[in-house]
């Protein structure tokens, strides 16, 4: 009996029965990126981008972010991040969310994004930044675009930095665009409400 209670307790208080606070009732959550470059923070908008932000921010508030490369950065384009350890392994992905991109936010300078592949649907861990304004990857009538879900509020100087260093090919990862020296995604934090 002593035994068959301790196994429920155990089962019980696992990070994967305890639901994880994402705060709902925060229409507009804000997170904290603490790369080796400087603090970046991101007010998400959840009325906007429910899915996508639920998504995002459980990668947060489990730590799967801690610890990752901008693996891809295009000068006057995009610095993307989120799918690769610094050892260039790719990490595991949850389910593939829907495509938000209709939401009406655009691709703009300072925005975050959904990275995914030529299937509109297939968005799962990694992310972007705009680093131009990029309406090209907006939706249009007659093609799915890339799904916006917050903006950079402080740290755009840090952003506009890591898209200016220097990039080249990388094998491993077949990717034109890797930073040649690797900047680092120390710790993403869900900041407390206000």
């Amino acid at each position: 009996m002593t035994r068959w209670l301790i196994t429920l307790l155990l089962l019980l208080s696992s990070p994967m029965v305890l639901a994880l606070d994402l705060q709902q009732d925060n229409l507009y959550p804000k997170v904290e990126l603490d790369t080796s470059m400087g603090k970046i923070v991101v007010e998400l908008d959840r009325s906007r981008a429910p899915l996508t932000v639920n998504n995002f921010l459980t990668f947060v508030v489990r730590g799967d972010y801690n610890n990752t490369i901008f693996h891809r950065i295009i000068k006057d384009f995009v610095v993307q991040g989120g799918g690769y350890d610094p050892q260039l392994k790719t990490l595991p992905e949850d389910k593939p969310i829907f495509n938000e991109s209709g939401n009406g936010l655009s691709n703009t300078l300072g925005t975050i994004a959904m990275a995914r592949e030529n299937d509109p649907h297939t968005a799962t861990r990694q992310f972007y930044f705009n680093v131009a304004d990029n309406t090209k990857l907006d939706p249009s009538p007659k093609r799915w675009g890339y799904a916006v879900f917050g903006e950079v509020t402080a740290g755009l100087d840090v952003l506009q930095k890591m898209a200016q260093v220097p990039t080249g090919p990388n094998a491993a990862l077949q990717w034109e665009d890797v930073p040649l020296s690797p900047i680092i995604l120390k710790k993403a934090t869900l900041l407390p409400m206000p």
